[in-house]
């Protein structure tokens, strides 16, 4: 008996006859017969799907239940169950306490004797990153909406992902149990707000608290999902009421395949009888080509419709050998793109991609997709980014946050490697003579900052670790040390991002943090000229202090207002130029700290015209001291102003939202310099005061329902509006004792 054959005894693959009973009690006995013949198994029984999703939509769910119905475990839980164990790709304990999916997870299992690596992704924009690599190596994905909800912000982010990688899709409406669900109107937003050529596979049979099925409208058939756990599966007629429908909506089928699908097409067009299989053969052609998005319909949490979901993964979706997928060979004048030979022997040498890190317990945890030939336990790869070779001391499999050890790997498997240093995004080949690279992933940039304080200084060790560990899993958190407001920053991609680091912190690594909104780096500058004349003198027994300075100090052009700069102009020996030195340290360290908010001093040039000097009393130090009264004087008779940093802003939301946005940005303080159209998407660009920013993400993502995303970096700094200025002056005067207690009170 082949080991196929064998594995089919323990499991039923045909979803239409499904019986619990038939399926594997012990994920130990999956594995065993998994290892029989998974590794060895044929290109085209290997899929490699992404499950996506706006927040909420059902894809833990779902993944839980694939999981359950293919035999991959024994028992469902919920994402925010009553049993306390949360979802199994869950695993973080942050994840099961809040119920949302923080990071993306791993699994394999087998249906219909293909097998299939799931990756289940966060539905939050703020973990974008978990979505963008996972991607990246995956060959198709199941676009899971929610049939209440529609197509919504994160959907949108999703589907912009997959444009940009070129990933065939499935959508899948769920939550056809849910009041107020329309399975018609979230069909219409995929053809209007995603612009994808979309049409139902299926129809649901009921909706809210009457759906009992899911209509068949390829194969003609109703069918319902019985037993405890839906895992049996009756055939029947489609209800008497739904025919006329169902004939309609199969018509409305074959015409949206006839013209994406030559091959239909012409069938079509010579009116030639079309059979089931020319169906599914234009489907999984045009699905594959990113011109049809077929859709199934159906209900995670109540066990419906999940087995046929499974089903159209395996017909519709490309297999690793089916995807083009290429490296870059640099040579002397150009970048050549190299086609990589996913066949599933050793005949090809091994090239890789690392697309995520992880520190696990037993060191630095490495994701990888191999996408030609083979490598083995033991078995040397090199880096080509650094040129390092490495060693594979142990290879696995995920399945969560458990692993499975392996011999080795083929072409399309996505697996994970220990104890190898390096970068998410980088390219591992078998021998130094292959000098390519796969193009590296997507990472957008921060949008939030905010200031990270320890709330204990002896956890400054622990606060490292946990710092250096996660900013190297993460891409898009970075930290960072403000040395002009002397605190820490850390950015990520909103508020919920940094807020979830902050308490992985405390729990991982016993480091407490309190978040907080970080300074602006403001400016102090001139106006106008001041000239200068300052006498330091002082003697209190043998050698004194003397020295004389005399110059002018005057403002830099607006396009050089942060630089500061000295100019000696002195002609003779009135000034010793070996006190220079001293003048230039007196002037740069007076600069670190301004006069009216305590900022530092930019956009300034101190000339040094002349000065007097003393044979014995005069030094170094004695210009430096010199200097710095001299810039006290400049302080207190010149005319000074405020500089705050100018941030270019680019905001992209639906057409629908362009006026609410400008409204928001000009409330700001910005200045509107150009918007343009795409597709239904308007982007915003304008000039914002970086003070102004703070909080900005949150309206955004709130008024347009968390369609709208926006880039900022800095461009200049510009005088900042009086009350503005006189905010910031006030509020030093206050921290630093600086007015009289009666008019503190009365401001």
């Amino acid at each position: 008996m082949s080991a196929i054959t064998a594995l089919r005894c323990h499991i039923n693959l045909n979803p239409l006859l499904s019986h619990r009973s038939h399926v594997l009690k012990n994920n130990s006995q999956f594995l065993s017969s998994y290892k029989k013949y998974a590794e060895h198994k044929p290109l085209d029984k290997i899929r490699n799907i992404g499950i996506s999703a706006h927040i909420d939509s059902g894809k833990t769910t779902l993944t839980e239940r694939i999981l359950f119905y293919t035999g991959r475990i024994t028992k469902m839980h919920e994402v925010k169950g009553k049993d306390n164990v949360g979802a199994t790709m869950d695993s973080m304990e942050l994840e099961r306490q809040r119920g949302i999916t923080i990071q993306s997870a791993a699994t394999y299992t087998l249906w219909k004797d293909h097998n299939i690596n799931i990756i289940d992704t966060p539905g939050h924009v703020d973990f974008t990153v978990e979505v963008e690599r996972a991607l990246r190596v995956l060959d198709g994905a199941v676009l899971v909406l929610c049939a209440v909800g529609g197509v919504q912000s994160q959907t949108m982010t999703v589907d912009r992902q997959m444009k940009r990688y070129n990933v065939p899709c499935i959508a899948f409406i769920n939550k056809l149990d849910r009041l107020g669900a329309n399975h018609k109107r979230t069909l219409e937003q995929l053809k209007t707000r995603l612009r994808h050529n979309a049409e139902f596979l299926q129809l649901p049979i009921g909706l809210e608290s009457k759906n009992e099925g899911v209509v068949d409208l390829i194969y003609k058939k109703a069918l319902y999902f019985e037993g405890k756990f839906g895992e049996m599966i009756r055939e029947d007629e489609i209800p008497t009421d739904m025919r006329s429908e169902a004939e309609e909506r199969r018509q409305m089928l074959i015409e949206q395949l006839s013209n994406v699908d030559d091959k239909l097409g012409e069938m079509y067009l010579n009116e030639a009888q079309i059979l089931e299989k020319d169906i599914t053969d234009a489907i999984r052609r045009s699905c594959m080509k990113r011109t049809f998005t077929p859709v199934l319909v159906g209900t995670a949490l109540k066990n419906r419709g999940v087995q046929p979901l499974l089903d159209a993964v395996v017909d519709y979706l490309p297999n690793p050998g089916e995807v083009n997928n290429y490296a870059l060979q640099e040579n002397e004048k150009e970048t050549v793109k190299v086609l990589l030979n996913s066949e599933r022997s050793d005949k090809h040498p091994f090239i890789g991609l690392a697309f995520k890190l992880e520190a696990g317990r037993f060191g630095q945890l490495t994701y990888f997709r191999c996408y030609q030939g083979t490598i083995s336990k033991g078995d040397n790869m090199i880096n080509t980014r650094t040129r390092k070779r490495v060693r594979v001391q142990r290879l696995v499999r995920l399945h969560a946050n458990q692993m499975e050890d392996v011999g080795e790997v083929y072409a399309g498997d996505i697996f994970a490697v220990f104890g190898i240093d390096c970068a998410s995004g980088d390219t591992f080949v078998a021998n130094a003579d292959l000098k390519l690279s796969m193009e590296s992933i997507y990472v957008p940039e921060p949008v939030v900052s905010m200031s990270i304080k320890l709330n204990n200084t002896k956890d400054r060790d622990n606060f490292s670790k946990g710092i250096a560990r996660f900013t190297k899993e993460d891409p898009t958190l970075k930290y960072t040390y403000d040395a002009d407001n002397k605190e820490s920053l850390i950015c990520g991609m909103g508020e919920l991002h940094l807020e979830i680091y902050s308490q992985r912190l405390e729990r991982e690594f016993n480091c407490s943090v309190t978040l907080g909104k970080p300074k602006v780096s403001f400016r102090e500058t001139l106006r106008e000229p001041i000239k200068y004349d300052y006498l330091h003198k002082k003697q209190t027994g043998g050698a004194g202090q003397y020295a004389r300075v005399i110059g002018i100090l005057e403002p830099l052009p607006p396009e050089k207002n942060t630089e500061i700069i000295f100019s000696d102009e002195t002609i003779g020996t009135n000034v010793p130029k070996q006190f220079i030195p001293g003048v230039e340290k007196g002037f740069k360290a007076v600069c670190e700290k301004g006069y009216l908010s305590g900022h530092k001093v930019a956009g300034v040039k101190l000339r040094l015209l002349d000065g007097m000097n003393h044979c014995v009393d005069s030094s170094e130090l004695a210009f430096y001291l010199a200097i710095q009264g001299a810039m006290r004087q400049c302080f207190e008779f010149g005319s000074w102003q405020i500089l705050e940093p100018i941030m270019f802003v680019e905001v992209i939301v639906p057409t629908e939202y362009q006026g609410m946005v400008v409204a928001q940005l000009t409330r700001r303080h910005g200045i509107i310099c150009e918007t343009d159209f795409n597709e239904g998407w308007s982007i915003i660009k304008a000039e914002v005061p970086l003070n102004d920013m703070f909080g900005y993400i949150g309206e955004l993502r709130s008024s347009t329902q968390g369609k709208g995303e926006f880039t900022m970096e800095y461009t200049r700094y510009t005088p900042c509006l009086p009350e503005v200025e006189e905010q910031l002056i006030r509020e030093y005067q206050v921290a630093n004792n600086l007015i009289p207690d009666a008019q503190q009170k009365k401001n």
